[in-house]
């Protein structure tokens, strides 16, 4: 009898649970003018991803956890600092510092407490101090929203389990250009590198996490 793909990770033991911590940040990865405008070369329709991440801002803001927006930004002539990255992609020209592209979409309410990381890369720990930015706030638990599922969120997520936080990735807040490619890397975060999570029981983590805690030392 032959086994869904599925059974077999769980026969194999993959897809365990890491759970959610006690001390959240919330991550929106490169929500930005560049990748949400489906007419630019990197774009894509992401109108469903950021009503997801909106009340997510929301609770995070009102509950003071640490929010961090992520962008692409190139700074130097002829890309040199994009690497050889800027090589693979053509649509890196459309993330320079004299264009608009890197800039956060206008619908996220970006609060004047939140960071806002600049990076070369896929990664938002690559080449940026964002293990010390959460570290210092006592952050074991990164709740990962925005784009591309198969890129920046995925790389993003496997060097969150690598440097010791817990990556809660909220299926319905990120997106891809790609369907296929979106499917098949939540599937493989979930099963080795990240728990993929739902909006309502992310929701409901953050409006409740400490208040339990606070309620019993009282």
């Amino acid at each position: 009898m032959t086994v869904s793909e599925d059974e077999f990770f769980r026969q194999r033991g993959f897809g365990q649970k890491i759970g959610f911590g006690e001390r959240p940040a919330l991550i929106i990865i490169d929500i930005v003018k560049a990748f949400t405008d489906a007419t630019r070369m990197l774009g894509a329709n992401l109108d469903s991803q950021i009503q997801a991440i909106q009340p997510l801002l929301a609770v995070a803001h009102e509950r003071g956890f640490p929010v961090l927006f992520s962008t692409v930004r190139y700074e130097e002539r002829e890309l040199a600092d994009a690497g050889l990255w800027g090589i693979k992609m053509k649509g890196s020209a459309t993330l320079k510092a004299d264009g608009d592209g890197w800039e956060i979409d206008p619908r996220l309410d970006v609060a004047p407490s939140d960071s806002i990381l600049f990076k070369k890369y896929a990664s938002c720990f690559f080449g940026t101090d964002l293990v010390p930015r959460l570290t210092s706030r006592g952050v074991d638990t990164l709740i990962v929203t925005g784009c591309t599922t198969s890129g920046c969120v995925r790389a993003t997520a496997v060097d969150a389990v690598q440097n010791g936080f817990r990556p809660m990735v909220v299926r319905e807040a990120v997106g891809d250009r790609s369907m296929p490619a979106h499917e098949q890397s939540l599937f493989d975060l979930n099963a080795k590198y990240a728990d993929v999570v739902s909006l309502d029981e992310t929701l409901q983590y953050l409006r409740n996490v400490g208040h339990n805690k606070a309620a019993a030392a009282a």
